[in-house]
């Protein structure tokens, strides 16, 4: 765990970390060593959703399967259906137009979903899409629509960060991913103290870690990784 801990960083919840520690022994106890090739067994391991599995056999095993991002649905909804994509979930209209459109050969549809998530990520965005630059233009049904209600639909507005307990675990695990060779892993409960001013939110953050796993409190109050 504190390796996995460690190399993640900041790319996402610290829970991951934790799932993939989990991913990872079911697939060397259960599966060989080797990812599964069924779209079914792949969710069925430890934090592998739809958009993981379907990733893993498109992009590793080249399958033809239709990969459903944020970038991806953002485009094929502009550009087929002419408006926004809703947030949440993929719709079921969603997921069967990513599947008409996919291209058929295995190898090439690999390439279409990579090529589609990289040109939503880099130029059909969701709040300033660069049109100009953009090869779907003479065929994008949002554009030719004069883009309404451009970047207008989410179903729930973005939740603050800032002085959040979300922000204070983070801020606890960036420090014991911090802690110098001589601190032998551990935090100590002075040096945690001095993370945030806010003791009992602190506290609590640090108990909730706790119990989630992803960290451990010790007898002296000091916390580290999980070994």
């Amino acid at each position: 765990m504190p390796t996995c801990s460690r190399h993640g960083g900041r790319l996402g919840y610290p829970r991951r970390a934790l799932r993939l520690q989990e991913c990872a022994r079911v697939v060397a106890a259960e599966c060989r060593d080797e990812l599964p090739r069924d779209y079914a067994a792949l969710t069925a391991l430890p934090g592998i959703g739809d958009y993981t599995a379907s990733a893993v056999l498109s992009f590793a095993y080249g399958e033809r399967i239709a990969v459903i991002d944020t970038n991806i649905r953002r485009v094929l909804s502009r550009v087929f259906l002419g408006e926004e994509s809703l947030g949440g979930s993929a719709s079921a209209l969603e997921r069967a137009l990513a599947d008409v459109v996919l291209p058929k050969d295995a190898s090439a549809s690999a390439t279409w979903n990579q090529a589609v998530m990289e040109l939503g990520a880099l130029v059909c965005t969701a709040k300033q899409p660069d049109c100009d630059d953009c090869p779907l233009r003479a065929r994008c049904r949002f554009f030719a629509a004069g883009r309404p209600h451009l970047g207008e639909r989410r179903t729930r507005p973005r939740q603050r960060f800032a002085g959040t307990d979300r922000q204070v675990r983070g801020i606890v695990m960036q420090a014991l991913r911090d802690l110098p060779a001589d601190a032998r892993g551990v935090l100590s409960h002075e040096a945690a103290a001095r993370l945030w001013k806010d003791g009992v939110q602190l506290d609590r953050c640090i108990a909730s870690l706790d119990e989630d796993g992803l960290i451990e409190i010790l007898p002296d109050h000091g916390v580290r990784l999980p070994a």
